[in-house]
């Protein structure tokens, strides 16, 4: 009862029922409509928050198998598809940006595990991070011809946006 009053906590609904039995009141005369929905938007916000930033986290190491998975064209000479570790078809600039970006993908991992500890302020900032990191990999891999690897990270993008977009609803 200290919790619902602070507002802190809410009570469960047998707690209501038994309360509601005590003082002989209806729950509607304990509690007004309106309370019960901002705890229970309150509640599912957070929960979808949590989850949201798990999944997101998951999609990055997805996007991080790239230097494993066999989904990069290895040139003209050779049309076979290679790990990003194997590649050996491509200038070494190429391969430096392809490096560059999954060990971005990686970093920003490991800050959205540290912000999803913090306040929101950092937790949307590596988020939005993430995003704009994810949609240059895409760009990157697409104006270096490695279609595979840009599908695989635009499909990848489409997913955590949809996550957000889900999240933030």
């Amino acid at each position: 009862m200290s919790k619902w009053e602070s507002g802190r906590g809410y009570p469960s609904i047998d707690s209501l029922r038994e309360v509601s039995r005590f003082f002989s009141v209806t729950i509607d005369e304990l509690i007004s409509p309106d309370e019960v929905v901002s705890a229970t938007q309150a509640e599912r916000r957070s929960f979808a928050v949590g989850h949201a930033s798990l999944v997101c986290g998951l999609l990055y190491v997805l996007a991080a198998l790239l230097l494993v998975v066999p989904v990069f064209g290895n040139g003209a000479e050779d049309p076979t598809t290679v790990s990003m570790l194997a590649l050996t078809g491509v200038s070494p600039w190429v391969r430096a940006v392809f490096s560059a970006c999954v060990g971005a993908i990686v970093l920003c991992v490991l800050c959205e595990l540290a912000a999803s500890r913090a306040d929101g302020r950092w937790g949307k900032a590596a988020l939005a991070a993430g995003v704009a990191l994810s949609a240059a990999c895409v760009a990157a891999f697409i104006l270096a011809r490695q279609l595979y690897a840009g599908i695989i990270c635009f499909a990848l993008l489409a997913a955590k946006a949809a996550m957000l977009w889900m999240r933030d609803r």
